[in-house]
């Protein structure tokens, strides 16, 4: 049995991710920054959970420990915990509001990786999948035809734009893994809003999370997906 670990787990895509592959055979651990909602959220999924904020260097570490004593490796890691900052304006932006964003989208996969790599080597077939989005995608945000186009949210667009370069780097850096980034698109969840922007529900957003959490050992690495396939950079 495949052994998945999601980060920010105990809710929206998170959550969804979980339950997709616990319906697939894969023992899940859900990563929540808050014991007693992870703990709730678990029961609900019929999964494990451990306390895991990417914000702070000791819980990545701590959350690392547990999975070595428990497990002794892990075969997927899902980088899922991203916050949007409000999606403040350009000319509202402060650098307090990105620093706080960079700290979880950016910095919080950097942190899981220094920790998780020594686990995930220990796999036969190790997977990463950053959660990314199209917003961080210079080909669909200078796109005019598309949505991610008129958005204009400095510190989350410029967020994901940095969560694709360490997938490249880590994926040239660690050949060895299969290591991709997913955008699920704009879902219902609370980091997006309600549907008042068209949005899918999340059962729908982890398609692409699901699908190249799943891979096998002739799956791609360095790429960056949607639903449909292939996006731009």
């Amino acid at each position: 049995m495949r052994i998945a670990l999601i980060t920010g787990g105990n809710k929206g895509l998170g959550f969804e991710t979980a339950k997709e592959l616990i319906s697939q055979g894969y023992k899940v651990y859900i990563g929540s920054r808050s014991s007693e909602r992870g703990q709730e959220a678990a029961a609900e999924l019929g999964c494990s959970c451990v306390q895991l904020d990417v914000t702070d260097e000791q819980s990545v570490q701590q959350a690392a420990q547990f999975i070595q004593e428990k497990e002794g490796r892990l075969d997927i890691l899902i980088n899922n915990a991203g916050i949007s900052g409000g999606f403040t304006t350009t000319r509202d932006m402060t650098m307090d509001i990105v620093k706080e964003v960079y700290n979880t989208n950016v910095f919080g996969i950097v942190r899981m990786m220094t920790s998780f790599v020594p686990l995930l080597e220990q796999s036969e077939q190790p997977v990463v999948v950053n959660v990314s989005s199209g917003l961080g995608s210079f080909g669909m945000v200078t796109n005019p035809e598309t949505m991610e186009s008129k958005v204009n949210s400095l510190a989350y667009c410029s967020s994901k734009s940095a969560v694709s370069m360490l997938t490249l780097q880590y994926a040239k850096g660690l050949p060895d893994m299969k290591i991709n980034a997913a955008d699920p698109g704009a879902t219902n969840t609370d980091l997006v809003g309600d549907a008042s922007n068209n949005a899918k529900p999340a059962s729908e957003g982890v398609i692409p999370i699901v699908r190249l959490a799943t891979i096998d050992a002739n799956g791609p690495t360095g790429t960056f997906e949607d639903g449909n396939g292939i996006i731009p950079w």
